[in-house]
């Protein structure tokens, strides 16, 4: 049976739109890319906006040092075989500094400390917008923001303060030292991109596919225990499981999920039946309820 495309198209259209209005009303955009599903998507999507002519913005990653080899290889490679410029910040380069101190301990992560990087990197290429992959459907937070979402000057989001989008219009006139957050797929699904993906045919990281892994449990959670960037108590058991990641964020602060799907199409398949959130595996969120919007807040993207 054909599959219904429409949706996926008109979301594709949209994308596209907000990405032909951030090249017109900005002087310096820049596309944050992760390595991940997402920013992969966005990088496809402007490709499209802009073809035949390259993107007309580089790529930028805040490394935390921690992300998992996987999607650094990928990374490399995307932006070497499209010819794209790519930016990288570091976030030990930011503890190195002093200027935020390495969290330890069990749940230790540097998820919270890229903010820093990322608001020096804005600050050090005068960045007037930045464009993410962040959806609505991902956390409550994030259905909270605009697709032109302002930043003060001091990178902070105000939640209360958000200007209106009627009828597809954008407003990017923002003021001396304020930036705008952009957000192309805000209003995809994690099935939408996934559909997208399949699509497209584009190529992913393999972190995503299930493969066999030694992991740990805690807290219901499956871990990682491959490097030493994860801290594992002596009673925490090492094993081998198949598993894969819905979401790619830090090693330390992104949980894998029981799989058998090792195929695009199996994916889209397991996404489909699944009654549990993509950021359900994220261990970062489950600090506190409202703690995903503390660091968009403080500047987080």
């Amino acid at each position: 049976m054909k599959k219904d495309t429409s949706n996926i198209n008109s979301l594709e259209n949209e994308a596209i739109y907000i990405m032909r209005e951030v090249a017109a009303q900005f002087e310096k955009p820049v596309l944050l890319f992760s390595g991940g599903k997402d920013s992969i998507t966005l990088v496809r999507l402007a490709v499209k906006a802009f073809y035949p002519a390259k993107i007309p913005f580089p790529l930028m990653h805040i490394d935390t040092g921690h992300n998992f080899p996987e999607t650094i290889e990928f990374r490399d490679r995307l932006c070497e075989e499209l010819g794209l410029e790519l930016i990288v910040r570091n976030v030990q380069d930011s503890i190195d500094e002093g200027k935020v101190k390495e969290e330890s301990g069990r749940y230790a992560s540097r998820n919270m400390l890229q903010t820093t990087t990322l608001l020096d990197a804005i600050e050090e290429f005068k960045f007037d917008a930045c464009i993410g992959g962040a959806r609505r459907d991902e956390e409550k937070a994030r259905a909270k923001e605009r697709i032109f979402s302002v930043r003060d000057d001091f990178g902070q989001w105000d939640e209360k303060n958000q200007r209106p989008e009627l009828f597809d219009m954008l407003n990017g006139d923002i003021e001396h030292g304020q930036n705008v957050r952009v957000f192309p797929i805000s209003n995809w699904t994690e099935l939408d991109v996934w559909s997208y993906i399949e699509q497209e045919n584009i190529e992913i990281p393999s972190i995503y596919f299930a493969h066999k892994r030694k992991v740990f449990l805690r807290d219901g959670m499956i871990w990682s225990a491959e490097d030493d960037v994860v801290y594992r108590d002596e009673n925490e058991q090492v094993i081998e499981e198949m598993v894969r990641f819905r979401t790619v964020g830090d090693m330390s602060c992104t949980a894998a999920v029981l799989s058998d799907a090792v195929s695009i199409s199996k994916v889209v398949e397991e996404i489909r039946d699944s009654t549990i959130s993509e950021r359900g595996a994220r261990i970062d969120d489950k600090r506190s309820e409202a703690a995903m919007e503390k660091r968009k807040q403080q500047g987080y993207f």
